[in-house]
């Protein structure tokens, strides 16, 4: 008789709902009304996990009245704002269910479409959906700077989705709880989760407009560091298990340009040599060149980024040698009983 033993099977709850606060005190009441008609109607049991990122407006107040009014709802409570990112990984980490949802708390994310991502992904053909707000209500210029980050991102990743931005998503607890968040990297979750393994898809949500306060995050003054995240993302998608791919081809393109730049200047001199004599040979000066100097620039920038890399697989097998992490994930285990 085959026996499947999947990770999920250790959550006591079929759901977690995770929802970060920043300052989003007027939002919070109508968004859990929502919730509840959502999940009475699935019958599933379920949690809302509300992560406080240091809110000063008194949304933890709200959070307080609303866990006494409804044993469903717990709440963690930050010591001073540390951002979405910290807010989702505390959330995976505390979260009991064996799937979990991410929504904002602004209520521009619809918990109508929750069920349309469950149903995606309890077809078994996937470990994360993601919402996509095709009809997005926000500005022009938010609009044009989200598309165009999101297909920079769709190019280099070569995962297809459309809204990296959407809080709106399902996740398999056991691979949530597999990803380490950093900075502002919530906007990456697909891509972290394919560096384990997961598989990706999205589905077509709601998006609709603010009833109370206003956004929490410019568009330009988060770009910055969106990009330098994005950078970081990528590293650590394609090389992080292997550094010496990255830096060691990055050495060998740098020293062979240096290599060469430098051999077609020896050669030059040894030509002027050979055609016009030892005084040719003498006069052809190559030492006070910038050519030459460029050249054992490449080289020494070369071996520098070799070096780099050897460090980075000296720490690598520091990092799964010494925590005891297996370089690998597990999705199941399938065995024999008798």
């Amino acid at each position: 008789m085959e026996t499947i033993y999947p990770a999920e099977n250790h959550y006591p709850l079929d759901l977690s709902i995770v929802i970060p606060v920043f300052n989003e005190r007027d939002n919070l009441i109508p968004l859990i009304q929502e919730i509840r008609v959502v999940t009475e109607s699935l019958g599933y049991n379920y949690e809302v996990l509300f992560i406080d990122d240091g809110s000063q407006d008194g949304s933890f107040e709200v959070m307080k009245m609303l866990n006494l009014q409804d044993c469903h709802i717990r709440i963690i409570q930050f010591r001073r704002n540390f951002g979405q990112t910290a807010a989702f990984s505390a959330g995976f980490e505390y979260a009991r269910g064996r799937l979990i949802v991410t929504i904002d708390s602004d209520g521009q994310n619809d918990p109508a479409d929750i069920p349309l991502l469950l149903d995606k992904l309890e077809t078994g053909d996937y470990d994360v959906v993601v919402g996509w707000r095709k009809n997005r209500k926000e500005s022009g210029l938010r609009r044009l700077l989200s598309n165009a980050a999101n297909r920079i991102i769709r190019q280099g990743s070569n995962i297809i989705v459309h809204d990296r931005g959407c809080s709106l998503k399902v996740f398999r607890s056991d691979l949530a709880k597999c990803m380490r968040l950093y900075g502002q990297q919530h906007r990456f979750l697909p891509e972290i989760a394919s560096s384990v393994g997961a598989r990706v898809a999205e589905v077509q949500v709601n998006d609709r407009k603010r009833k109370f306060g206003t956004s929490k995050y410019g568009a330009f003054t988060r770009l910055p560091r969106v990009l330098l995240d994005m950078i970081t993302v990528f590293y650590l998608l394609f090389f992080f298990t292997s550094p010496m791919r990255f830096f060691g081809a990055a050495g060998m393109i740098s020293g062979a340009l240096g290599g060469l730049i430098g051999g077609w200047l020896a050669f030059a001199k040894v030509y002027a040599g050979l055609v016009g004599g030892w005084e040719a040979f003498h006069a052809y000066q190559i030492g006070n060149r910038p050519l030459l100097l460029f050249a054992m620039l490449l080289i020494l920038v070369g071996v520098q980024f070799f070096m780099m890399g050897l460090l980075g697989e000296m720490m690598m097998r520091t990092y799964y040698e010494a925590q005891g992490k297996p370089p690998y994930f597990i999705r199941q285990v399938v065995e024999n009983s008798y």
